[in-house]
């Protein structure tokens, strides 16, 4: 890793994304000091720990870790084990007694959903079964920080929301800052508020999830964007239709881009059509709500003369709306 520097804030749901061999699971063994740093400083909590060099003791550094939670695509868990007794096994130096621990156990696979499943074995349960017991081992120990390294990779679709929703309700109930380490932007859409696109170990750009999709600044970032909202695909299906092959003179093939109420709440292409005489032949639509605001683009046929889609196209952007011209009829 290159001079990366993150501020992750208490409560946060933060995603960090790149592709294999960008540096994120690196940088996430540096926030625990699985792996030293060659320079730079580390704060947990308010606690400095790191500064050009470890600032605690061995002891003091294990006793730092357990307000550090950890989930891994492949669980972990011990086979011959059952739920109960693999959450069990991170409790193993807490002080507990062993009814408390038990009582504990008990309390931690309901927070998961598995109450029922405590005296099962691995294999006998579900990939989204496994995972939730190795969250509720991971949260044993009470931790501020859950650290998801790619949690949700070997997971179907179904269950990987299913495991995604149970971490947003444990970020939301136990105050619980969680870090997913991820290569799907999906994901980062699907839960996160703040989000790190990491490249060759090297920090692209970082910031909400909001300001991040609806105006990334680098190819990269586009790129990840694109996968996950399916505009990539939906644009191959657009250029074979006949009405775009063939797109008549004094029409214009756009992509719009807009984030917020006041855009999608008034009826902007009604009123260029009032306006201009210029209509609009919509051939794709998507709108995200990402931190409460949406978030959406659209493909677009405008059509009218050269000079009155012109004015249009300069209406729409003067609305704050990104407008970008896909292709000109002639």
């Amino acid at each position: 890793m290159k001079n990366v520097t993150i501020h992750i804030h208490q409560g946060d749901i933060y995603g960090i994304v790149g592709y294999s061999g960008a540096g994120k699971s690196t940088l996430v063994r540096v926030v625990n000091l699985l792996q030293e740093p060659t320079a730079g400083q580390i704060t947990i909590d308010g606690d400095l720990i790191f500064d050009k060099k470890p600032l605690l003791k061995a002891a003091a550094l294990r006793q730092k870790r357990r307000d550090i939670g950890m989930i891994f695509q492949h669980f972990n868990l011990m086979a011959q084990w059952t739920a109960s007794q693999n959450v069990a096994f991170a409790l193993r130096h807490s002080g507990l007694s062993k009814e408390e621990k038990a009582e504990k156990v008990r309390k931690l696979l309901e927070l998961v959903d598995l109450a029922d499943r405590a005296d099962n074995y691995p294999a006998q349960l579900s990939g989204g079964q496994k995972q939730r017991v190795a969250i509720a081992r991971a949260l044993a120990n009470d931790p501020k920080i859950l650290i998801s390294d790619e949690s949700t990779s070997a997971l179907d679709p179904k269950t990987t929301k299913q495991i995604l929703a149970l971490l947003q309700e444990l970020n939301e109930k136990l105050g619980l800052t969680v870090i997913m380490i991820t290569h799907e932007m999906q994901i980062v859409k699907d839960i996160c508020n703040r989000v790190a696109v990491m490249q060759n170990g090297e920090l692209l750009e970082e910031g909400s999830v909001l300001d991040i999709f609806s105006d990334p600044k680098e190819e990269l970032t586009q790129e990840f964007i694109k996968t996950a909202t399916g505009i990539d695909e939906a644009l191959e299906k657009i250029y074979l239709q006949p009405v775009v092959r063939d797109l008549a003179k004094g029409s214009r093939l756009v992509r719009l881009k807009y984030a917020g109420a006041s855009t999608t709440d008034e009826p902007l292409l009604n009123e260029i059509y009032k306006e201009y005489g210029v209509t609009a032949n919509i051939l794709y639509g998507n709108i995200e709500i990402l931190e409460h605001t949406p978030v959406g683009e659209m493909v677009v046929i405008l059509s009218g003369t050269p000079q009155t889609v012109e004015a249009s196209c300069q209406a729409i952007q003067d609305r704050g709306v990104q407008l970008s011209v896909l292709k000109e009829g002639k």
